[in-house]
């Protein structure tokens, strides 16, 4: 079958205008390709053009993505675009963090035995030993970077070390319970995600279903964010709520919570690995 193909996408982003949709389509046309899905978006607000493409080369013709990104740069000058190349074939480098809870991590290794998420996870770093063994248990690589007052500048240094020594391309904050410093939030720019145990924006600080149950609300939730050097106020990629009432308490509450939280992780650590986000300012724009 031709699905059995390789199949390539191709991200853009650029300054609203006419003529994008053809100028990309028949440039993949004449390199022999096949657009088998084609997403996008005129975000009016902004004048920016968004564009997501999946395509293979058709039957009997050799994959050359050189040549097609050696050509498409002409396209891309022309209507000054940002863009991004990729194969569906390799999965993205992914390094996992966490303390110690452990349902995110649990699901986040699940979903990647069973295929559902197109990842190689490249370590799993952790400032505690808690979920030692659970990595241990799946042969991958496990990095204790204890982290103190005084240590906290040196292990992050050690972190970036490790993102850059492994080739990994995104960081995912499993309920890592340490913020993170405005330095290493600039330098992982669009390529960390964190789930925040709560329905953002709402409920800082401290035990957000305590304060979500002395409020007495019936919807509680988790936000897959990217990170910045703003706490919890990064592009949000995906949210997960449950409708809750007046008979369950803060523990309730809590159990509920790690549902959202798992479901809202993958599902953010699922779309950028697809590569379907894009970012947009403060917002992010996302072809499921």
């Amino acid at each position: 079958m031709q699905h059995a193909q390789n199949q390539y996408v191709i991200n853009i982003s650029c300054p609203a205008t006419s003529g994008i949709v053809a100028a990309v389509a028949s440039f993949l046309a004449e390199h022999q390709c096949y657009i088998s899905e084609m997403s996008q978006f005129d975000d009016e607000v902004s004048s920016t053009f968004f564009m997501r493409a999946v395509f293979r080369f058709n039957t009997g013709v050799t994959d050359d993505l050189a040549k097609i990104e050696e050509g498409f740069a002409a396209v891309a000058s022309t209507f000054d675009m940002t863009w991004g190349l990729f194969s569906t074939s390799k999965p993205m480098r992914v390094l996992l963090m966490v303390s110690k809870f452990d349902h995110c991590l649990a699901d986040l290794l699940y979903r990647h035995q069973k295929g559902e998420l197109n990842m190689e996870i490249t370590a799993i770093v952790s400032n505690h030993l808690d979920l030692r063994p659970m990595a241990e248990r799946e042969g991958i690589r496990f990095i204790y970077l204890p982290v103190t007052k005084d240590s906290k500048s040196v292990q992050e240094a050690e972190l970036m070390k490790i993102v850059d020594e492994t080739g990994t391309e995104l960081v995912v904050l499993a309920r890592y319970m340490q913020i993170l410093s405005n330095n290493l939030c600039k330098q992982l720019t669009g390529r960390a995600i964190n789930i925040h145990h709560s329905f953002l924006p709402g409920f800082k600080g401290a035990k957000p279903y305590h304060q979500a149950f002395e409020r007495g609300v019936k919807l509680i939730g988790a936000t897959a964010h990217y990170v910045t050097s703003d706490l919890d106020e990064g592009p949000i990629i995906e949210q997960e709520v449950q409708r809750v009432d007046h008979a369950l308490k803060p523990d309730d509450l809590v159990a509920i919570g790690r549902d959202t939280e798992t479901v809202a992780l993958s599902r953010a650590v699922k779309y950028h690995t697809e590569h379907r986000v894009f970012l947009n300012g403060d917002r992010t724009v996302i072809f499921r």
